[in-house]
């Protein structure tokens, strides 16, 4: 099988063309791809599949030619990945399956329209983020109020004093299952400069992870919320480097680096 190996902002995943859409990915294939030390390893898997070849996503294929098939490290299957979007996106270009400039990819959390170049950043139309009040979350110990913001998947962004540095976000954070059944993203973030932020991430389903889209989204949103604010522009620092995110009246937009970097043969037979 072959695979390719990208990421974005360091936040890296596995790449499945899957041009026939003959791949049948279980959750322990997933898991074991995305092992650290037996497998490849990633935070999590992006197939490429024909939309129209996708049963989930076939009434998409008027709207984007490709879908984007997420699974996160643990085999879940989330609604969203804005880095995995933007690898997803430069991979399409890269192999000539998509032409440089503006295009739309089918993702379970709807169609994101996505621009790049030949070579550089890339920008994804995020779309809407939802606000839907206030929540809280146990990092660490330590009891964080955050916000609720759905960005097609849920995260808590909680603002916080102390250094981001100085908080385990090894574990998962605990947090309000009435809220989120399904299980939350969990950001936490410090104010470093004026419409800067340094944040960390726990993904459920992946745990710490370098960086997360739409939780780069989710924490400018919160910031903003923290600042009266509705629009802007914000500089998000993560482990793995620094994202532009756009707020506008009627959608958001993510951009940062995204690149490609092995190829290889996977021996086992999925």
């Amino acid at each position: 099988m072959r695979f390719l190996k990208g990421h974005g902002t360091e936040n890296d995943f596995v790449i499945l063309p899957d041009a026939d859409a003959t791949l049948d990915l279980s959750p322990v294939d997933v898991a074991a791809l995305c092992d650290r030390r037996a497998g490849i390893g990633a935070d999590g898997v992006l197939r490429v599949v024909p939309t129209k070849l996708c049963p989930e996503a076939a009434g998409l294929a008027g709207e984007a030619e490709w879908f984007m098939d997420y699974r996160n490290a643990d085999g879940g299957i989330p609604e969203m990945c804005g880095n995995g979007v933007r690898v997803f996106a430069r991979y399409l270009v890269d192999a000539g399956l998509a032409a440089p400039g503006e295009f739309a990819v089918a993702t379970r959390g709807g169609v994101k329209r996505v621009r790049l170049g030949a070579t550089g950043d890339v920008t994804v139309d995020m779309g809407m983020p939802r606000v839907l009040g206030d929540s809280r979350a146990l990092v660490d110990g330590r009891e964080c109020r955050g916000v609720n913001v759905n960005m097609g998947n849920p995260h808590l962004a909680c603002a916080v004093e102390e250094p981001v540095a100085g908080f385990d976000l090894g574990r998962e954070p605990g947090f309000d299952r009435g809220v989120y059944p399904e299980g939350v993203n969990v950001e936490i973030f410090n104010m470093v400069g004026d419409h800067r932020v340094s944040m960390r991430v726990h993904e459920r389903g992946s745990g710490e992870t370098r960086s997360c889209g739409t939780g780069a989204v989710a924490t400018a949103v919160a910031a903003a919320h923290a600042a009266g604010e509705t629009t802007g522009t914000w500089e998000v620092r993560i482990l793995g480097g620094t994202v532009t995110v756009t707020l506008e009246e009627d959608t958001s937009y993510l951009s940062g680096p995204a690149v490609l970097v092995a190829s290889g043969e996977w021996p086992a037979v999925l």
